[in-house]
């Protein structure tokens, strides 16, 4: 064969492990990395004056949106990646609040490209990148998880602040919030969200005032899990 007609070596691909790997919660949640992401952000949130968002929180929304989509029959490796997307969500926060949910994608696809199915990894950044109610949506069933799950977390173990006379409106209704429970019953395919609120810290209403774009929001993704949203506080169905 002449030399013009020889083809162009080209060195084989290496084997991608990462296609085949199923990268487990208890393997992010012991990544050195990651936690000290989610630690950073909850400094960073604790600064700007915002409510808890640590390992708590990480950890609760993940087990909510873990939770979900099991009862409503979604078991499996996509209702292990709802838990790890809801265990990552607020990393980005580390960087700022604004468009925190984008860059926390960017920051899951830069420790987990070489580790996680690209499919895998394409889910869990749709769900981090359109959690929060300015942009985001429930462009998958992961992503409507986190979003019902991190929105449910209205509780007062969330205030940093001792004194109540520093309560901001925010503070009082997370404080006021006795108990909160995503309650899902795949028979009646609904999803409520239940809560008791003591209205002798905060009125009723100031709950809507400062979580009405979050309710329409889990509203969106119930319906993306093909259920309909609901909401009890002080066990009155409100909507």
């Amino acid at each position: 064969m002449s030399q013009a007609a020889r083809k162009p070596e080209v060195a084989p691909e290496p084997p991608r492990a990462a296609e085949t790997s199923l990268v487990t919660l208890e393997e992010i949640q012991q990544d050195r990395l990651f936690s000290t992401f989610i630690s950073s952000a909850d400094r960073v949130m604790e600064a700007l004056g915002y409510t808890e968002h640590g390992f708590r929180h990480a950890n609760l929304t993940g087990r909510i949106a873990f939770n979900v989509l099991s009862r409503l029959g979604q078991e499996g490796r996509t209702a292990d990646l709802a838990c790890i997307s809801g265990y990552l969500h607020d990393i980005g926060n580390m960087v700022a609040r604004d468009n925190h949910g984008q860059t926390g994608a960017l920051l899951v696809y830069d420790v987990l490209k070489d580790r996680m199915a690209s499919a895998d990894l394409a889910l869990v950044m749709g769900a981090v990148g359109n959690h929060e109610e300015e942009g985001g949506e429930a462009v998958s069933a992961v992503a409507a998880a986190v979003i019902l799950a991190d929105k449910s977390d209205v509780h007062r173990s969330r205030v940093r602040k001792a004194a109540q006379l520093d309560f901001d409106i925010h503070d009082r209704v997370n404080f006021a919030a006795e108990q909160s429970f995503l309650r899902v019953d795949s028979s009646a395919r609904t999803i409520t969200l239940e809560l008791t609120i003591d209205t002798a810290i905060s009125h009723v209403m100031e709950y809507f005032e400062i979580f009405l774009h979050r309710i329409m929001m889990c509203r969106r993704a119930a319906q993306r899990l093909d259920c309909q949203f609901k909401l009890t506080i002080n066990g009155a169905t409100l909507l």
